[in-house]
């Protein structure tokens, strides 16, 4: 059982409190900064991107999650006295086949898709591919992005969710409440400000189906794999000057932003495709106890 690997290392409740904390406090002080500013904050953005170019501010944006991830981890293998392992998975070792075959499957859905509305509505995009300012963009991404995005799914689907399992000795708990932070850490999002709190439906729903792929699978490499995809491929396929990674991409959209009903298409339509092709493939069996079944005590070092 995934969420029971965290026996693996030294609980109590001093180890797991400081890291939320401190992560929460920083997305707090975030989204109060973004309101005391409010329009500022884009034209603090802009003028950032002006001065030191696109791929200077993305990369400087994303070199934190390095600082991020390495503390992470360096928390839970010398401080939990935990593996690296058992914090990623319940098998013997990472199965990098799921991290790429989801990695495909969502890139390829990503491409197809950005391609589809390209050609019905090219009024809405310009095409931005400038080769040198894109290789350099490609390269920075492959190197940081997965970095970004392993951090999050790490601390969400992997420490927070093991921690709060294990505390409430339950799993529906910790899907739901690492669901609802994944939100949340988003709300200081320019796009929340600009399409509005509706997109906190995506958002929590992503989180949702990132938390329900980790349990029903025993392991973060479908988690891992789906968000590295997401965002690389979309931080080098289309951006917008309204997001928070604007980027050299291929393509840039100009449309009038506005939230309508393909903000909740991935959650209502998307994900549930997914979850069929997953369970399909992976077998999974065990739906309800595996998502909100108990779990059972055991002693545990303090």
């Amino acid at each position: 059982m995934y969420i029971t690997q965290g026996r693996q290392g030294k609980l109590g409740m001093w180890k797991y409190l400081p890291i939320p904390i401190m992560f929460i406090g920083l997305m707090g002080i975030n989204y109060l900064t973004m309101k005391l500013l409010g329009s500022d904050v884009a034209l603090i953005m802009e003028e950032q991107i002006k001065s030191k170019g696109k791929n200077r501010f993305f990369a400087e944006n994303m070199i934190f999650f390095v600082v991020l991830l390495a503390g992470l981890l360096f928390w839970v293998r010398y401080v939990h006295k935990q593996s690296i392992l058992s914090l990623t998975t319940s098998r013997k070792k990472i199965d990098w086949n799921r991290f790429f075959f989801i990695f495909i499957l969502m890139a390829s859905f990503i491409i197809v898709s950005t391609l589809i509305v390209y050609f019905i509505n090219p009024e809405n995009y310009l095409f931005n591919f400038q080769p040198v300012p894109f290789l350099i963009l490609t390269v920075i991404s492959i190197l940081l992005v997965p970095i970004q995005t392993s951090f999050e799914e790490y601390l969400f689907r992997g420490y927070l969710m093991q921690g709060l399992g294990l505390a409430v000795k339950n799993k529906w708990f910790p899907l739901l409440v690492t669901s609802i932070l994944f939100g949340v850490m988003h709300a200081a999002n320019p796009e929340v400000e600009k399409l509005g709190p509706i997109l906190m439906v995506y958002y929590i729903g992503t989180g949702l189906f990132l938390g329900i792929i980790t349990l029903m699978d025993e392991g973060l490499e479908l988690a891992l794999g789906f968000h590295a995809a997401n965002n690389l491929v979309t931080v080098l396929l289309i951006t917008a000057d309204w997001t928070a990674l604007q980027t050299d991409s291929i393509l840039i959209d100009i449309s009038e932003p506005s939230a309508g009903f393909d903000v909740l298409t991935p959650v209502v339509v998307v994900f549930p495709i997914f979850l069929l092709i997953l369970s399909k493939k992976y077998k999974w069996t065990g739906w309800k106890d595996k998502l909100l079944g108990n779990i059972p005590s055991d002693t545990i070092s303090e």
